[in-house]
């Protein structure tokens, strides 16, 4: 199995302070997650703790342990939403405890979808009272999605109960649906730090995608392209990190003064900063008191923490256990996507008192009281249109097929749909494939900057390969996709052909004085040596140059065509392969056939150049092979020849 395709899990700790999370994953994993002095000192987790765990399958999924203590909330929620299956750790010498339940209120609001109870410190306590404790929780979370969850009784200390849930954690982990390791890169920041020799060194949790050593990334904020020098994921060097695992990025240029918890590194182009999202928001029924208009609050998203002025849309005022679509202006922006989940805390005392979903995270201010607006922000919240945009945006490039597959719906109802997508500009059709006018726009980007930084990189070449250009896309867009994508873009004149080769309109290859001396120094040297040019080797050591510096130089003169290439390493200078051409057309004139020894005489050659210089008149249909000899087939008119 390729590390692609293999299960790439994430498991959250969540419960009260003191409750034994971080001695469970000592159990777990054999790490200690407490790193800071003030941690070991005081015996609590401050901050975010990490560590690799091997589960009995032999999948290594990545744990996060996120303190209890409700000083450190805002530690909590940095490393909490990116988790596939949370870890409820109740002590069962004290029960549900105060961030017991802010706790499972926030795994709720960030809609995580699996979980396990564990009973901690079972070892201290009767079996009695241990049942009387479990009806307790189960009371507590009767109405969560962890109502169903499995129990785990277990002791840290005497490893009672640890191997019972391992398996458990094994057979949920196989119920989950893996992160997408083809999408583009999205990783929100968790920690940031400086190595000395290195530069600055980010830590996080990859949503989506994957991200290769060489790969140059965003980070949003600042909105800064840079370059990944290496990957680690769980201390190990890797040349590639995927969707679900845990990863350090040394990031090269980047100074660690423009970066910070919260900001996201992701695929070039794709993810944008906001300051201004439409939002529903979800006020807790135990919310200490309403909301009103332009109200403040801490607003949490992925591993960005800010403070939002809530603007009511419908209302004056949204009540605990209320909901509304609402928007919220932010202090300084941050990166979120559609159907993102966030947290919100009152602003002073700082408590827990909602969340939600994003609806659309880059609106224009709306006026308040519209009904039409509010119908509008309705139809996208909850829309098959507004569905199946999202999903073109998270999956895309996707077939028809796919999306039947991810949406449900049958294939006319998503054509349809797909038209008036269409026709609204939200979507582009590709080929046989799908994608949002964003990513268009983007990988339009790309291709412009892809060939731009090959110009820079290799200055006497005509322009880039088609086969280099391809690849700086996703390898999930089809060939016919990508020649669309191209024909657009050259019909637009954001780029130009140059025969085999793609450049920017306004790029023509040229020599520096030295390179230009060096260039003259060739082609005079296949010009003196006519139809007795030797092979590429050869003619190099003549010279008196370096082979592999050579190329470079082969490259620009058989671009410009002042040099024709036979093969490989057969080249003739432009006047004497015309010269051949003119030739080999004369003798057709009066004779129908023509073998190599006769082409051989007349041209004053030897008989490998020659071979190799009716075989490309055999590959240009100019003449074709019978037997040992050769007729004319497609042969181009005289003139067109001497107006070459």
């Amino acid at each position: 199995m390729n590390e692609a395709s293999k299960r790439h899990i994430i498991i959250g700790t969540a419960g009260h302070v003191d409750h034994g999370k971080t001695a469970l994953i000592r159990a777990l994993t054999g790490k200690d997650t407490d790193r800071l002095k003030e941690e070991k000192a005081r015996g609590i987790s401050i901050d975010l703790g990490f560590a690799p765990f091997r589960l009995p399958d032999g999948t290594v999924a990545g744990v996060v342990d996120v303190p209890g203590h409700e000083r450190f909330i805002n530690n909590m929620l940095t490393g909490i939403g990116g988790i596939d299956l949370v870890l409820l750790v109740v002590d069962v010498m004290e029960g549900v405890m105060p961030q017991t339940h802010e706790h499972l209120q926030i795994l709720e609001l960030l809609n995580i979808q699996r979980g396990i109870v564990v009973l901690t410190k079972c070892d201290l306590a009767e079996q009695d009272w241990i049942d009387l404790v479990e009806e307790e929780i189960r009371e507590e979370v009767a109405e969560t999605f962890l109502k169903d969850a499995p129990f785990c009784r277990v002791s840290s200390i005497t490893g009672k109960g640890i191997p019972e849930l391992l398996e458990t954690i094994r057979k949920s982990v196989q119920t989950l649906t893996p992160k997408d390791a083809d999408g583009p890169l999205r990783l929100p920041v968790d920690r940031d730090f400086s190595v000395s020799g290195f530069g600055t060194v980010i830590t996080g949790t990859i949503l989506s995608g994957r991200v290769r050593e060489g790969d140059l990334v965003e980070v949003l904020p600042p909105g800064k392209q840079v370059r990944v020098r290496e990957i680690q994921v769980f201390g190990k060097k890797e040349t590639e990190g995927f969707a679900g695992q845990r990863a350090a990025l040394n990031l090269v240029g980047l100074d660690r003064d423009l970066i910070r918890r919260g900001s996201v590194v992701g695929t070039p182009g794709i993810f944008e900063q906001t300051s201004r999202m439409d939002i529903r928001l979800n006020l807790l029924p135990d919310a200490p008191r309403p909301l009103k208009f332009r109200d403040p609050v801490h607003f949490h998203l992925g591993t960005a923490r800010v403070v939002g002025v809530v603007a009511l849309l419908d209302r004056d005022r949204l009540d605990p256990g209320e909901s509304a679509i609402v928007q919220i202006h932010l202090d300084r922006p941050l990166v979120a996507h559609r159907q993102d989940c966030f947290i919100i805390r009152s602003y002073s005392p700082v408590t827990t008192i909602g969340g939600g979903i994003v609806i659309d995270p880059n609106p224009v201010k709306h006026r308040r009281f519209r009904q039409e607006i509010m119908e509008t922000l309705a139809e996208l919240e909850s829309g098959e249109i507004s569905f199946l945009l999202q999903k073109i945006s998270e999956t895309g490039p996707v077939r028809l097929r796919e999306l039947e597959s991810i949406t449900g719906m049958g294939s006319e109802r998503i054509a349809g749909h797909l038209e008036s997508l269409l026709s609204e500009k939200k979507t582009v059709s590709l080929g046989d494939q799908w994608i949002t006018i964003e990513i268009f726009r983007a990988w339009r980007k790309v291709l412009t900057e892809r060939t731009s930084k090959f110009h820079e990189e290799n200055p006497l070449l005509p322009g880039i390969p088609r086969a280099t250009l391809q690849s700086a896309l996703p390898k999930k867009l089809s060939p016919k996709a990508f020649d669309q994508l191209l024909n657009d873009a050259l019909a637009e004149g954001v780029l130009a052909r140059r025969e085999e080769w793609l450049h920017l309109p306004d790029f023509s290859p040229t020599p520096a004085p030295a390179q230009a001396r060096e260039i003259e120094r060739i082609e005079n040297t296949y010009r003196k040596a006519g139809p007795q040019a030797k092979n590429k080797r050869e003619m190099v050591d003549q010279i008196g140059m370096d082979l592999e510096k050579s190329e470079i130089y082969f490259g620009y003169l058989f671009a410009s065509g002042r040099l024709v290439r036979l093969t490989e390493e057969t080249f003739f200078h432009g006047e004497t392969y015309f010269r051949a051409l003119e030739l080999l057309q004369e003798h057709f004139t009066t004779h129908e056939t023509l073998t190599l020894a006769d082409f051989r005489d007349k041209l004053g050659s030897s008989r490998k150049q020659v071979q190799a210089l009716l075989e490309h008149f055999d590959g240009l249909k100019y003449t074709m092979r019978r037997g040992d000899e050769r007729v004319a087939w497609k042969m181009p008119e005289k003139n067109e020849t001497n107006n070459r």
